[in-house]
């Protein structure tokens, strides 16, 4: 494959990536913004504010089944077409939310079409990070799948970036009364123009050459689904354990300290945003350096690495930001978000799709990573608020919480075996 291809493909998988993760943490930081005060209104802001998490966690759990949905299309008729839809979904749902008449105009309709549309968020997300991952796996020369599964995981930090960088924007220039009543609506409505970039990006990709091998051969599976739970089911229960620590973390560092900052400590929304912001930059630069990496000295090493580094990271982090100034906030969330989580969110998604066959590969990763989301991610800024309620006000449960994380990742990861090791040890056969 020649650069210009490989570059094509790399833009391919990143663009649709960001585009998603744009929408999906547009939605996951404005939850804690706004949408408590203009879709879940109540005469308790802590309530208000656990029902638009608890609208956030809701998609996580529609995502298993949109995965399943797409995954089998992907699996059955290919990772281009899949990805087509997805994009489609997530798009049509962005925008509109962006048009939503708000709680005061039309009462209990408000939430009801607000979390209408977040579940077709969510269909879309849950088939849209596997097709992306293979799209740049399954193109992958042997020895640089690291570097290559890498490049879509940098499309959650971008999307982050775009998401978090145009509120910021939107936040410095106009009063929060304004971004409350009208301002917030701006991203959402111009999601659109990324949307159809994305189309323009993915149009004249080919399919991927090993799906492209199993159809010339005719080994497609019949039910996807079932024969993945009867050959793979191990795989599955890995992969769901060791997307623990890559998701719950990540939404503590990247969108809860968002509201805790700004409730709990004497932070502005401006100033917190620009701190998540900076370090999804941080994120975004390691994370290809770290899948390169892997490819010498192994992704089950590099994942365990980061994990124990995670562990060990739960109590200072939150040490830092009681400091209450910016430069400990700032230091703090790039520290976790951009420097301990960049190693484990590099080599997820090619050490899940090392774990599985190709003619259950869409099936597997995507069961995996978004059952895993489903059970650790969008929950995580739930649980953190509920913690706060429960224990009044105190950070030690949610270092706790961040710490079990890791332990159950370490746990589920303790029997893969390192395909990446298998290669060096091939290619040093031939040498």
């Amino acid at each position: 494959m020649d650069k210009k291809q490989e570059r094509k493909i790399w833009m391919a998988s990143l663009v649709g990536s960001s585009i998603e993760w744009f929408d999906y943490f547009l939605y996951a930081t404005v939850a804690g913004l706004v949408f408590n005060q203009v879709f879940f209104v109540s005469e308790d802001p802590t309530v208000g504010l656990l029902l638009s998490y608890a609208s956030l966690a809701l998609a996580f759990f529609i995502r298993p089944f949109g995965g399943i949905i797409f995954s089998h299309i992907g699996d059955k008729i290919g990772r281009k077409k899949t990805l087509i839809m997805t994009l489609t979904l997530m798009g049509a749902a962005t925008f509109l939310m962006g048009v939503l008449p708000t709680y005061q105009a039309i009462g209990v309709a408000a939430p009801i079409l607000l979390v209408t549309l977040r579940l077709i968020q969510g269909l879309g997300i849950g088939g849209e990070w596997g097709g992306a991952l293979l799209l740049a796996f399954e193109y992958a020369p042997p020895e640089k799948r690291g570097l290559y599964g890498s490049i879509p995981q940098m499309g959650v930090t971008i999307g982050m970036f775009l998401g978090t960088g145009a509120l910021t924007l939107i936040t410095s220039l106009i009063s929060m009364e304004a971004f409350v009543a009208w301002g917030w609506r701006v991203p959402f409505i111009l999601s659109a123009l990324l949307v159809v970039f994305g189309f323009w990006i993915r149009k004249g990709i080919d399919e991927t050459p090993d799906f492209q091998e199993l159809k010339d051969s005719g080994d497609v599976v019949k039910v996807p689904l079932f024969e993945t739970l009867k050959t793979h089911w191990r795989e599955v229960l890995i992969s769901i354990g060791a997307k623990v620590v890559e998701t719950a973390p990540f939404y503590i560092f990247g969108t809860f300290v968002i509201s805790y900052a700004t409730n709990q400590l004497s932070f502005t929304y401006v100033q917190a945003l620009i701190a998540v912001m900076i370090s999804t930059i941080v994120t975004t630069i390691l994370i290809p350096i770290m899948g390169s990496l892997s490819d010498k000295i192994g992704r089950k090493k590099m994942y365990v690495y980061g994990t124990i580094a995670m562990m060990l990271y739960a109590f200072p982090y939150f040490l830092l930001l009681h400091q209450d100034t910016f430069a400990t906030l700032l230091i703090s969330t790039v520290i976790g978000l951009g420097v301990i989580w960049a190693p484990i969110t590099a080599v997820l998604g090619t050490m899940f799709s090392e774990i599985f066959d190709a003619r259950v590969r869409y099936t597997g990763v995507t069961l995996g990573y978004q059952i895993g989301a489903a059970l650790a991610g969008g929950t995580a800024p739930l649980v953190a608020t509920a913690l706060l309620l429960k224990f009044n006000d105190s950070w030690i449960p949610i270092a706790i919480y961040i710490v079990l994380t890791a332990v159950i990742s370490l746990l589920s990861v303790w029997a893969i075996r390192d395909k990446s090791k298998e290669v060096q040890t091939i290619q040093t056969k031939e040498i």
